[in-house]
């Protein structure tokens, strides 16, 4: 015979409920269990712990049955399967685009390290000993003797040969690595903030400046009575020098925008000022700047027959020219580029010129009058450049030697963050790193150079001190120290030293947040801020490299090498302007058949030029660098470092990357 039992009793400990019912059955709640016997042996038996439960209406929840379990299992896995897919898909590009790049890459398509193989030599024995302690740390994890709180001492826990070498590695790297790995760390990190500081310091002025509408003014009348480029005129004479070496692709473009700068042409003198040792491109510029010439344009051609001095030697050269006009102003107009969105390489170096100009070169301007030339895009007064020694070519950054000279001199400088000028960025990684290797060797030999200088001019001490402390040891020394020691030397030694494991906020919060602020002026590049932070810190083996070569004179700090360009600039505007100021024909008119027949042959060679064929190199340290940090990556899967884990893998990646030259311009 079944029965129903109904328990009446006191409410257990439940989650609380809000229902009206509690207010008036707060004190029925007790009684004593009532049992009810029917003859019905269907029934089963069942426990109410409350009399409203009973008759409470049924919540309307459909239940799910073993058929729709099954299909949100299937969804999932079809979810599941299609992102492995696409992660599938994705390596095996990414195998066959090194495949290609290893098979199809010959000899000469290599870096050439030259003398500058010493840090190449050095993270080859670093890797070696990554590797080393890899395997060694794998076979202990499998043996189970892993991360021992205590080493063990007494012979009786010894086990074999290799225990007793893993045990003697222990004590080995905590007493030994550790301390002067946390000594660099620290030392790294306080570099770190120091510098980071500096960053925000800027970007609030840059804030400031936004916020205030500070641009520079001129309070009085631009000429005196007695400036020589301003009496009788209202326009001073600019002189405008282009210097270029073997530049094919943007010769033309360049001579076409000067000419036709909205300046009078009496008053502008322009010098092209060629080193090129390719005959056929002599005769191109040489044509270009007759074409300019018959147009009324000022305009003159000047071939060295040697390029003693590289860039500073040519317009050195040119400065001992009987027809210049002294008394010029200095003023530093913004970069705007051409090619910004050609691939993922240019709107990187976006990202960092937009800050450089908008923030460092702004600030510096309005708060200290003093910036580093940036080479082009500036007008300066003769009179500054005499006195203060002329172009030198001492060093490889020529623009910033100047600068500082007329610095030192008590020159005030002018930075217009209104006006652009258009420019290129380098295309291909190659030409990218050569650039950025001469950025960063010259100013280090700069500071050797003038140190004395600076030390014993006289100007006021806290510009020294600016000079000294920030413009050169913080912003071009310290910056690509730490930024290479931090997170390509100190991270993958504490993957196998975990005794100086490096906190997560130096390797993740204080990165993304400075990495913020470097996008700020340039706000439609956020989608790039990771890819952003991983480039710059492959190309602190770059810096690095640059830095150390041009502090000590090592390797090749005093090697120019031309920045490649691809001649991407707005031509078709140019010549459209060109139609419209100048009449048709308007060359012909006044030209003597010699000059017609070079203007010819050059145009027909042009035509007949036939594109030297270009390829992909491949980048011995950061595909060095690269199996480093994959290595500590795996490294610190042993520890279950997730954070660690992720950036190691990720840098390592873009290392690989950028070392098979598959980011920025790719040759087929």
């Amino acid at each position: 015979m079944g029965e129903v039992r109904f328990k009446f009793g006191k409410r257990q400990k439940m989650a609380p409920r809000f229902g009206f019912s509690d207010l008036w059955a707060k004190e029925t709640r007790k009684g004593t269990p009532v049992v009810v016997t029917m003859e019905n042996p269907n029934y089963s038996i069942v426990e109410v712990d409350e009399p409203e439960s009973a008759f409470r209406p049924m919540e309307r929840t459909r239940g799910k049955n073993a058929k729709q379990v099954t299909w949100v299992l299937l969804l999932q896995a079809h979810k599941a399967v299609g992102c492995l897919t696409w992660l599938a898909t994705a390596f095996w590009s990414l195998l066959g685009s090194l495949k290609r790049r290893l098979c199809f890459t010959h000899r000469l398509g290599s870096e050439r390290l030259g003398r500058d193989r010493w840090l190449f030599t050095a993270i080859k024995l670093f890797l070696a000993a990554s590797l080393s302690v890899l395997g060694f740390e794998l076979i202990a994890y499998y043996k189970g003797w892993h991360y021992f709180k205590n080493i063990p001492t007494s012979k009786l826990e010894i086990q074999s040969l290799f225990h007793l070498l893993y045990v003697g590695w222990l004590s080995l790297r905590a007493d030994y690595i550790a301390p002067p790995v946390k000594a660099l760390s620290k030392l790294c990190i306080v570099l770190f903030l120091v510098q980071s500081v500096d960053r925000l310091i800027l970007c609030l002025g840059c804030f400031w400046i936004k916020y205030k509408k500070i641009k520079p003014r001129i309070d009085e009348e631009p000429f005196g009575n007695d400036d020589v480029e301003g009496s009788g005129s209202e326009y001073p004479m600019v002189l405008v020098q282009i210097p270029m070496c073997n530049e094919r692709e943007v010769y033309e473009q360049s001579i076409s925008a000067v000419c036709q700068l909205d300046w009078p042409k009496d008053r502008m003198l322009i010098q092209v000022l060629d080193d090129s040792d390719d005959g056929s491109i002599q005769e191109l510029i040489r044509a270009e700047v007759t074409k300019w010439s018959q147009k009324g344009v000022n305009i003159i051609y000047r071939h060295r027959l040697v390029r003693t001095g590289y860039k500073a030697g040519n317009l050195k050269s040119a400065m001992s020219c009987d027809y210049e006009k002294p008394e010029l102003g200095l003023v530093q107009a913004r970069w705007a580029f051409v090619n910004k969105d050609e691939n993922l390489l240019t709107r990187l170096q976006n990202i960092n010129l937009c800050f450089h100009f908008e923030v460092e070169q702004q600030v510096n301007g309005v708060f200290l009058n003093f910036f580093g030339f940036n080479g082009t895009a500036g007008v300066w007064r003769i009179k500054a450049l005499e006195e203060s020694g002329g172009w030198l070519e001492r060093t490889t950054v020529e623009d910033m030697d100047i600068a500082v000279r007329a610095h030192l001199h008590g020159w005030k400088f002018i930075y217009l963050n209104d006006v652009k000028v258009l420019c290129e960025v380098p295309e291909s990684y190659e030409a990218y790193k050569k650039q950025q290797h001469r950025w960063h060797s010259g100013p280090m030999q700069l500071f050797r150079l003038c140190l004395g200088a600076i030390l014993t001019s006289k100007i006021a001490m806290w510009k020294k001190a600016n000079l000294i402390l920030l413009f050169f040891l913080l912003r071009k020394l310290i910056l690509p120290f730490y930024s290479f020691t931090l997170f390509c030397v100190i991270l993958p030694i504490t993957m196998f030293v975990p005794e100086a494991e490096l906190p997560v906020w130096v390797i993740c919060y204080v990165p993304i947040f400075m990495s913020l602020l470097n996008v700020l002026p340039a706000p439609k590049s956020f989608p790039f801020i990771v890819p952003y932070l991983l480039f710059e810190n492959t190309m602190s083996v770059t810096k690095f490299n640059a830095m150390v070569s041009g502090l000590f004179q090592l390797g090749s700090s005093y090697e120019w090498i031309v920045t490649k360009k691809a001649g991407r600039s707005s031509e078709s505007d140019l010549l459209g302007l060109t139609d419209k100021r100048m009449p048709p024909n308007q060359m012909q008119r006044g030209a003597s058949e010699s000059e017609l027949l070079e203007i010819s042959q050059a145009e027909e060679q042009k035509k007949q030029t036939v594109a030297v064929k270009k390829t992909n190199k491949i980048f011995h340290k950061e595909l060095a660098l690269a199996f480093l940090l994959l290595t500590a990556a795996v490294r610190s899967l042993l520890a279950s470092q997730g954070v660690h884990f992720y950036f190691l893998l990720f840098q390592g990646l873009t290392f690989l990357l950028v070392g098979l030259d598959l980011i920025g311009e790719q040759m087929s």
